[in-house]
């Protein structure tokens, strides 16, 4: 797989939630979970399934840093 985002985190599917046309997919990364929202149909073309390896990719142009007071 080659991406140009540089953020792919490697880790294992713990959850699919399918709504109704959204699902919410996480991904243990070395006991941190990550949730992504992406399509119904973007799961079942990728077969994701609970237990599976799967890559977190994450490409931004802004990252938004907050502090409490």
């Amino acid at each position: 797989m080659e991406l140009s985002a540089r953020n792919q985190l490697k880790g294992t599917v713990v959850e699919v939630l399918k709504g109704a046309t959204t699902s919410h997919v996480r991904i243990d990364i070395g006991g941190t979970v990550i949730t992504s929202s992406i399509t119904n149909e973007a799961v079942d073309e990728l077969g994701l399934k609970v237990g599976q390896e799967a890559y977190a990719v994450v490409k931004a142009s802004d990252v938004m840093v907050g502090v409490s007071d």
